[in-house]
This record gives structure tokens, C-alpha cells and sequence, in this order.
């Protein structure tokens, strides 16, 4: 990739996922990147007060560039091309707030988490330094819309890969890609892997991960200030057999923070991922199914 090189979003109206399939799957791992979809359709634009670039800076932006190489490892890599500010979904799919909507949200909507307080529902109120996305209030049909668009068929997607690596090896290891912005004020390790303090992944599994990034030149930090959001928690079940870990990258090391470009840096991180991902096939490859799963002749 030419770091100089414009990197414009498409703009489109009905794309929803980018499934990077493989046939014969390596290993139990399977990778996923929610946030990192810069397909803004129009009719969003239209209802935002903020511009083009404003709404960027809420991607996980490249970080399903920095995995292209996945695939021919024999990897599964599942990408939503929706933008997260659009469509999160890493929230409940009825986790809004109702202050954005004209009519009531349905009964059991989560209207009073703290992400949604903070404008971090499953659609955003906010982008970037807290500023409002929505020129106006909204009707529920547009939740709705992008639920069915977006929202749904994602998991659906997830859950067929996750269900595969299940049926075929009686263990999946997930990990949820996502990136973080730099804070002037805190200084933080170069990637965070999230499990929930223990609860979405066996302890074994993180170090493992944590020992080969750190491997691969990466500093590592576990839970803080990420700990996992809805996909770790939903999905995550290491009685099970899934084991499903947040990894966050942070974007100083790839990314043009304020251009929403990829730096100088970009292709020797994407390279250095890529020498990653054959330690964490070794590290799939090693988890046993649980007694339950386990079948004698």
C-alpha cells in the first residue's frame, strides 16, 4: 500500500460484510473486524451535520488491511464494510438512545447503559470529540432498517463461522479486531487484549497471544483500558469450546490519526502481523474441545 496514496471511502448503499473465506481452514481461529467498514451511504451523510472526515475518525480505520494476509494462511477473516458510526455491532442491536428518536423505542430497548450515555449506542449520537452526528431526530424505522441491513446479518455471519470452526475441531478461538486512538495524556502498550478479566478466554490462550505479539515486536497490556465489549461477552464461552479475545491495536503505529490515512509506518506493521498469525494457528491449533464435546466410539 502507498502510504501517500488518497484513501477515500466508497460510498454505497446495500454492502453490509466482506467474508474472506477459505475452504479448508487451518486451524480453530477465525478473525473479525467490526469497525473498520468505510462504506457511508448517502442517506446517512444526508442526516449528518458532521462531514465526511469528522465521521472517520470513529473507524477502526485499515485494521481489516492489516489482516488481508489471513486468508492465505488458511484463516477466515469476517470485515464489516458498514462504518461503525452508522451501525455498531458491538452493542445489543436495540441499545439507543431514546433521546434520538421521535417515537417511543420498543419495550426491552437498553436506553440506560453507560455506552449509551455516553453516546456509544448501537447507532451513534457522537463522533470524534463528542460532537452530534444527527441534524435532526429520527424516526424508530431507521433503527430498524439498519439492524436488518446491517446489524443482523453480521452476526448471523459471525456465528456460521464460529459454528463451522465448532463443528470441524470442537473449539474456536475468536479475535476481535479493533484499534484505539493515542491519548496525549496516557501512554498506553501497543496492543490490549481484552478477555474480560478472565471470563471469554482461558488465561493460557491470552498469554499465548500475548508471548507471540510480544514476539512480533508488539508491547502488550491486558484489559485496561479494554476489556471486551457485546461480541467478547456474547461469545466468549470457554466452557464451550469458543475462546474469544478483543485485541486492540493502537493506531499511532499504523495510522494517520487526523488524516484517517495509513502512515509511513503501515506496511511493515501489516508485515509484522503477518508474521503473527502462524503463532496464533499453532496457538489454535493446541486447544482441546471441552469433555462435553468430546465423542467416543
Amino acid at each position: 500500500m502507498n502510504p501517500g496514496a488518497p484513501a477515500e471511502p466508497e460510498l454505497c448503499l446495500s454492502k453490509n460484510f466482506l467474508l474472506h473465506d477459505v475452504a479448508e481452514p487451518a486451524s480453530p481461529l477465525v478473525l473479525a473486524s467490526p469497525h473498520s467498514g468505510r462504506c457511508y451511504p448517502k442517506s446517512f451523510l444526508q442526516q449528518s451535520r458532521l462531514d465526511l472526515l469528522s465521521l472517520r475518525r470513529s473507524e477502526d480505520a485499515y485494521v481489516d488491511r492489516l489482516f488481508e494476509a489471513a486468508p492465505r494462511w488458511g484463516v477466515p477473516l469476517l470485515c464489516a464494510t458498514f462504518p461503525r458510526s452508522y451501525c455498531d455491532v458491538n452493542r445489543y442491536a436495540w441499545e439507543l438512545d431514546q433521546g434520538m428518536f421521535r417515537e417511543r423505542l420498543p419495550e426491552g430497548s437498553l436506553t440506560n447503559t453507560d455506552k449509551v450515555r455516553s453516546g456509544l449506542g448501537m447507532m451513534a449520537r457522537i463522533a470524534g470529540a463528542g460532537r452530534g452526528i444527527y441534524r435532526h431526530q429520527l424516526p424508530v424505522s431507521e433503527a430498524r432498517l439498519r439492524i436488518a441491513s446491517c446489524w443482523l446479518p453480521y452476526h448471523e455471519a459471525l456465528e456460521a463461522m464460529i459454528e463451522r470452526s465448532l463443528a470441524r475441531f470442537g473449539v474456536c478461538l475468536m479475535i476481535d479486531l479493533h484499534s484505539m486512538p493515542s491519548f496525549a495524556h496516557l501512554r498506553l502498550p501497543d496492543i490490549v487484549l481484552g478477555d474480560l478479566h478472565g471470563e471469554s478466554c482461558a488465561r493460557h490462550v491470552v498469554d499465548g497471544l500475548a508471548a507471540s505479539l510480544s514476539g512480533a515486536g508488539f508491547s502488550t497490556g491486558r484489559n485496561r483500558p479494554y476489556a471486551g465489549g457485546y461480541i467478547t461477552a456474547r461469545h466468549g464461552k470457554p466452557s464451550g469450546g469458543v475462546h474469544v479475545i478483543q485485541m486492540e491495536i493502537g493506531r499511532g503505529l499504523y495510522l494517520d490519526e487526523q488524516a484517517v490515512q495509513p502512515s509511513a509506518s503501515f506496511d511493515s506493521v501489516q508485515t509484522r502481523f503477518e508474521h503473527f498469525l502462524p503463532e496464533a494457528i499453532t496457538l489454535a491449533r493446541k486447544l482441546e474441545p471441552t469433555q462435553s464435546e468430546r465423542v467416543c466410539a
